[in-house]
């Protein structure tokens, strides 16, 4: 029996959509989206109707419309902690999500955009491993400050669907594996992946871990509230330099990786270097977590957009290797990954979860 499936990633500078007919992809894009137009809004969940049009006039590229559809599937957000799984998106998941109590992601808006579009058709909506998976250590959630947590806030799509493959081409069940997975995109997360749990993970959007394109990863906290309390900043304004305006674009002015590669082949020096640094932080979360492990690392695994830049790639390799194994997954696999968590669930081979 034919099932189609329409699955919907909002991401810190694109939208991506692709539709599966059971397995098979049978179309895909990505929408990307100016940096000036995602900062006319004030908050993500403003972003909806300019993200839903969007997904609306990419569909009209092919010959599917809504009615087409069994089920529409989004990237989960920040949410409440919760375990891994396929859940249906339901009120509560959306009234979390325009709070956004746990902070602003793109990702917030997946199971909205899902939601909102399949309720005109009348099907059923989903998302799948969210950003808030948390399966961390009660060791890895402390601070020096009682009043702070880490909290388990990563790319837990991707990383799981990339852990599984990694798992297979090491003939190992993933349960059965010690991985250190690096998503590497607008956002990065380094997650420590033992026994099929992410026991450890930086929390990749709010000042934890190394730089990306357009977040400042951590950074020291004296100099910070000095910044906070020196009167010339708002609240916005240290968010913004936190989450959208940080890392490669506050010292190049762009995310852009295709650019900066241009610039770094160009000879751009400075350019060069600060992609350096954000890939010596890299390597350096990746040693990290190896501490975590004991040294017992089956496999270091590299995926997300960023995997794609042998620049990046080579110099993380230089720092690491001897760690162990390096297997290279570039781009993501979250589409499919979204795509057969929802058919799983309308073939009834598994139970949404609720909320």
């Amino acid at each position: 029996m034919k099932h189609l499936i329409l699955a919907i990633n909002p991401g810190s500078t694109s939208t991506k959509i692709a539709i599966y007919e059971n397995q098979t992809e049978v179309f895909k894009k990505s929408i990307r989206h100016q940096t000036e137009d995602i900062q006319a809004f004030k908050s993500v969940y403003e972003q909806f109707h300019f993200r839903k049009q969007t997904i609306l006039d990419a569909l009209k590229e092919t010959d599917y419309t809504l009615q087409d559809f069994q089920a529409i599937v989004g990237r989960g957000g920040m949410l409440r902690p919760i375990e891994s799984g396929t859940y249906a998106v339901n009120d509560l998941m959306l009234d979390d999500m325009k709070k956004a109590t746990r902070g602003e992601h793109a990702s917030n808006l997946g199971c909205v955009i899902a939601k909102k579009l399949a309720d005109e058709v009348n099907i059923p909506s989903f998302i799948v491993d969210p950003v808030a998976v948390d399966e961390m250590d009660d060791h890895a959630r402390f601070t020096g400050m009682p009043e702070i947590k880490r909290a388990s806030l990563f790319h837990a799509l991707n990383q799981k669907a990339v852990a599984l493959k990694a798992a297979v081409s090491l003939d190992k069940p993933y349960h059965e594996t010690n991985l250190i997975v690096a998503h590497l995109g607008g956002g990065i997360s380094v997650g420590v992946h033992k026994l099929g749990r992410v026991v450890d993970v930086n929390n990749a959007l709010d000042g934890d871990g190394p730089m990306s394109p357009e977040r400042s990863g951590s950074v020291p906290i004296g100099p910070l509230y000095k910044m906070v309390f020196s009167g010339k900043y708002t609240f916005e304004e240290i968010k913004r330099k936190n989450y959208g305006q940080g890392g490669l674009v506050a010292y190049l002015g762009t995310n852009d990786g295709y650019e900066i590669e241009q610039r770094i082949k160009n000879g751009d020096e400075k350019a060069k270097f600060i992609v350096e640094v954000m890939a010596y932080q890299i390597a350096k979360e990746i040693g990290s977590a190896a501490a975590v492990l004991k040294g017992q690392v089956d496999a270091i695994v590299l995926t997300g957009g960023l995997a794609y830049d042998s620049f990046i790639m080579d110099y993380i390799k230089d720092h690491v290797s001897f760690i162990g194994n390096i297997l290279i997954f570039p781009g993501e696999d979250e589409m499919e990954a979204l795509a057969l968590g929802a058919l799983r669930v309308i073939t009834n081979q598994e139970k949404a979860k609720e909320y």
